[in-house]
């Protein structure tokens, strides 16, 4: 293998399009090749992001010899099996969030892993982000104290209602808690490394339904997270850690550029990342510098952290009223 990682990219919609942007900032990686449903999607695709190959079938990236590692951003019902085909063709995986629909299929691509011996990394870039990094730093060593709670949301209206639009779709694991819910329940993971003892949850569903605004209560017993999701309505979107000697506070924490820490009312640190692109950047260059290292997993996120979001997730859904 090169110095670089030459990745290929399946599915050619806003979030590839985002991916292939931010690649450009990763010094070990470049894009090499693109595969859409149509050659001409596919080709349109090249086109404006600069890739020098393009592929009307998935299958025909996964047989190119030039590409060390695949990149998959299709819609949730896809990722197990595409994972699956990567790892066939000898090729390192890095799938977008949620790498699968249920806990049973996150543990069938974690045997296979274990089986191969190859690299499987759910993309969640949350992980990777500076500030998330910072706030984890600042709670290790202790100036927030002893967490007591943990509150974070994610939610955009995907309004008006649409049974058809990927998002609401059920045939396409449609509803916010996989396409944006997922998020609060990773950030839950990333600070507590604990699965909670109970869990109460208060869901609405669309017409359809699939599930479209969701407030969940994770008890841990001697702490606390309140997490929420919605299809619709804007959430704020924000991130608070809250200890006995202060908190922090990350805005946009899904894909957060900063973060402050918090004694009482008093701003005390405030930290900003300097990226160049939309911050995908970061998780690039991690999963590009495991591949090279012949790393078999993230060590910022193992395949362990996919599997409780999915075991989490499952009990949400069992938890619907």
């Amino acid at each position: 293998m090169s110095q670089k990682v030459r990745w290929g990219i399946i599915g050619a919609g806003r979030i590839a399009a985002q991916f292939a942007n931010d690649l450009q900032f990763a010094n070990n990686a470049e894009l090499v090749a693109i595969a859409a449903r149509s050659e001409t999607r596919a080709q349109n695709f090249a086109s404006q992001h600069n890739v020098p190959a393009s592929y009307g079938s998935y299958e025909a990236l996964y047989g190119a010899e030039d590409i060390d590692a695949v990149y998959i951003a299709t819609p949730h019902t896809h990722h197990k099996q595409q994972t699956a085909s990567v790892i066939d063709a000898n090729k390192s995986v890095l799938c977008e969030k949620p790498l699968t629909i249920n806990q049973e299929e996150c543990q069938q691509l974690i045997s296979l892993s274990d089986r191969t011996d190859r690299y499987i990394m759910e993309g969640m870039w949350t992980y990777f982000l500076p500030a998330i990094q910072k706030a984890k730093q600042w709670i290790e060593e202790g100036f927030i104290g002893d967490i007591k709670h943990l509150k974070a949301d994610f939610g955009y209206p995907q309004l008006p209602f649409d049974a058809n639009r990927r998002e609401y779709d059920k045939n396409l694991a449609g509803g916010c808690l996989l396409e944006m819910g997922i998020y609060p329940v990773a950030i839950a993971w990333f600070f507590l490394q604990r699965d909670p003892i109970a869990m109460n949850v208060l869901s609405r569903h669309a017409p359809n339904g699939v599930e479209d605004d969701i407030t969940m209560v994770f008890d841990y017993g001697d702490f606390t997270a309140t997490l929420a999701t919605s299809f619709r309505c804007k959430l704020q979107n924000w991130c608070y850690i809250i200890g006995d000697k202060g908190y922090i506070a990350i805005p946009d924490f899904w894909r957060a550029k900063e973060c402050s820490l918090y004694e009482l009312e008093t701003r005390v640190n405030h930290f900003t990342d300097n990226r160049q692109g939309l911050g995908f950047e970061f998780e690039i260059e991690a999963a590009s510098n495991d591949i090279l290292n012949n790393n078999k997993q993230s060590a910022v996120m193992p395949l362990l952290a996919s599997l409780k979001f999915q075991q989490h997730m499952d009990t949400i859904r069992s938890e619907f009223n």
